[in-house]
């Protein structure tokens, strides 16, 4: 099979599961870039951001037209971020491929048990200007470090610190990641990193169209068989990515 047809499949599965679960997408694609299209873990995680900055920006338009997102909060929780988000993106490319390898496997992990595991968060009621900073500053620093958007960090932490709806909280995360991600982007800009564009934007258009058909599907499979099966998916990325960083 060529790179580039891995390419597009690689960026549909990527779309759909973001279309589908709104979250998972820039977690499947790292190691999709890794271990299919012979990217660096350092090229693959910029790369990622690439994708999550597209990606974010084009279901936050369906989002806002549909009224789901909460621009204030996302705003305020997204501006505790940035920071992180630069610095550790700056970082990143300076961390050994072992260890990034290593980094990124735990937090698939993390989500993979999420998603098998999820239940609807609950708000407090009450919000925390200290946890939102502290919320918002460590998904920054996650979203700058490991390329990756973790929709499946922003979205329970809306709930539960801004008590934010659960049926903005999707919408609103992806104001969050999106910003976090683009500036994590902006930190990167400097560093010697080489993204094969060739195989790099026929993956972005797959993800794009994917996500199109993730959101079909979500209305014709039931949510938590969904998210068992990209749970699955996602343990197995991580223990093959910790399996290959170790040996």
């Amino acid at each position: 099979m060529t790179p580039l047809i891995l390419a597009l499949l690689a960026g549909a599965v990527a779309g759909v599961s973001l279309g589908a679960l709104g979250a998972g997408g820039s977690i499947l694609t790292v190691p999709a870039l890794v271990y299919l299209l012979g990217f660096t873990p350092a090229a693959a995680t910029t790369a990622s951001l690439v994708v999550v900055v597209v990606m974010s920006a084009t279901a936050l338009v369906a989002h806002a037209r549909a009224g789901n997102v909460r621009w204030r909060a996302g705003l305020l929780f997204a501006a505790a971020g940035l920071l992180p988000a630069a610095g550790a993106g700056a970082l990143s490319a300076r961390v050994p491929a072992a260890v990034l390898t290593l980094l990124f496997a735990a937090v698939a992990a993390l989500a993979g048990l999420h998603m098998l595991r999820r239940r609807t968060p609950r708000g407090s009621g009450t919000v925390s200007g200290a946890r939102a900073v502290g919320a918002g500053a460590g998904l920054g620093a996650v979203t700058g470090f490991l390329g990756v958007g973790g929709g499946f960090l922003a979205v329970p932490a809306l709930v539960t610190v801004l008590a934010v709806p659960m049926s903005a909280a999707v919408g609103t995360s992806l104001l969050v990641v999106g910003a976090n991600a683009l500036v994590a982007l902006a930190g990167r800009a400097y560093t010697a990193v080489h993204l094969d564009l060739a195989l790099l934007l026929p993956f972005l258009a797959a993800a794009v169209l994917g996500a199109w058909d993730g959101r079909r599907l979500a209305a014709k499979v039931p949510a938590g068989t969904l998210r068992r099966v990209f749970g699955a998916v996602l343990l197995a990325v991580a223990v093959a990515m910790g399996a290959t960083a170790v040996l």
